[in-house]
């Protein structure tokens, strides 16, 4: 094991303060912009920015890196990653934060792009399985790492705006001081809707349903924390519960479906997630110990059916088209991430607070009929087509380049070696 993390080390302490950076961030501004009187809607626009930029930065990137260079471009992002941060410190308002979340989003997909084309660079097939692994278990941790930073400090002041600032440009150095190689130019995505939606149906709306759920979950969550009268350590500890489940339940959840007929996990998987939804929306965060057991098991759910997606994706493709359906299913995801902050905020300003978990409820219900649907119109394939099903880390949103790193491509790294 070690033997595998030690030349991609620099890299995964770059990810690593990345993605504290990220959970603070991710939390602090949406708690601040509450705390300023902005309305729900505001607040999901911001998000909306994020995710829309976010995207366009996969496509946009690897041309970037084309051009001038992985730690050029890496260097490039990741000051703006902290002037962003600083600026929102400097101007507190509404539509300045949105251009400045979308600026952030766009410099952090292109980080990881240029992180992740790295690190598949350096791993071989033998140790692919173990960096991924590795890689899952960093981001999560530094994601829920960032979050608890937020109870250590005050919103209201400057102080958590200039640490994630910092820990922005911590995330330069290690790979600015590395002497590794630069990898190859970043692979340019593909993305094929009529094909990806002629072979799976179910996979391209479940995908598109799963980023609005994570998207209205993720961005929302805090002002939801907020509304209710969570403390900052109560209103993290709501969002990692939610996290830790999605990181138990994800395995079980896939072995199953490697057994089941995909379409039907993913009902249940929504139906679940309706039920715990409409239980949040009516014991709210008032009977703590009730509103945080929901959000743990609706964790279990909300985070794991974007894998589900996948894997039933996968199974109606050749094995060499791994990366491209799973970039495609990406932008898809990507889309509902920049609708599901939208209809929530709508409906919070609507309804109040649980209005949050009211959208999730029809966005769960929508994807358990969808899949329901589909599995009547198409029969289960043959066993020894389907893929397997494997975790995708859930703690943050992922790139093109990350499905290069997945176990998964090896198909198509192998036959890339052959050809050179």
């Amino acid at each position: 094991m070690f033997a595998a993390i030690l030349p991609v080390a620099s890299l995964l302490v770059s990810t690593f303060f990345m993605l504290v950076a990220g959970g603070l961030s991710g939390y602090l501004l949406p708690l601040r912009a509450a705390a300023e009187g902005w309305t729900t809607l505001t607040i999901s626009m911001m998000a909306t920015g994020y995710a829309l930029a976010f995207t366009a930065s996969c496509l946009i990137t690897p041309r970037l890196v084309m051009r001038v260079g992985h730690v050029r471009v890496f260097g490039a992002l990741t000051a703006l990653m902290s002037i962003s941060l600083l600026m929102h410190a400097l101007v507190f308002e509404p539509v300045a934060w949105i251009v400045f979340r979308s600026i952030a989003g766009f410099c952090v997909a292109g980080g990881y792009m240029v992180i992740e084309s790295w690190l598949n660079e350096k791993v071989t097939n033998a140790t692919r399985g173990a960096v991924f692994s590795i890689y899952m278990v960093v981001s999560m941790t530094a994601l829920m790492a960032g979050q608890f930073i937020v109870p250590l400090g005050d919103p209201l002041t400057l102080t958590l705006f200039m640490v994630c600032a910092v820990l922005y440009s911590l995330a330069l150095i290690p790979t600015a001081l590395s002497g590794a190689q630069s990898p190859r130019p970043l692979t340019q995505s593909r993305f094929r809707l009529g094909r990806l939606f002629t072979h799976s149906p179910a996979a391209v709306v479940g995908s598109f349903l799963a980023g609005a759920i994570a998207g209205a979950w993720s961005n929302l969550g805090p002002v939801y924390s907020q509304n209710t009268g969570l403390t900052t350590v109560e209103g993290a500890f709501m969002l990692a519960i939610a996290m830790l489940g999605g990181a138990i339940f994800q395995i079980p959840l896939g072995r199953i479906s490697d057994r089941l007929d995909r379409r039907h996990v993913m009902a249940g998987a929504g139906i679940v997630g309706l039920v715990l939804s409409t239980i949040a929306t009516m014991w709210d965060s008032h009977h703590v110990l009730v509103f945080f057991v929901a959000v743990f098991l609706l964790g279990s759910v909300l985070f794991p059916i974007y894998s589900l997606n996948v894997a039933h994706a996968n199974d109606h493709a050749e094995p060499d088209d791994f990366v491209e359906v799973s970039s495609g299913l990406l932008i898809i995801y990507g889309g509902g991430t920049m609708l599901g902050p939208l209809v929530a905020g709508y409906v919070m300003d609507r309804m109040g607070p649980s209005g949050l978990f009211a959208t999730l409820a029809v966005f769960f219900t929508a994807y358990a009929g969808y899949a329901l649907y589909r599995s009547r119109r198409r029969p289960l394939g043959a066993e020894a087509e389907r893929s397997d099903f494997l975790a995708i880390p859930f703690a943050r949103s992922q790139t093109p380049q990350f499905y290069e790193i997945d176990p998964r491509s090896e198909a198509e790294t192998d036959e890339e070696s052959e050809a050179a």
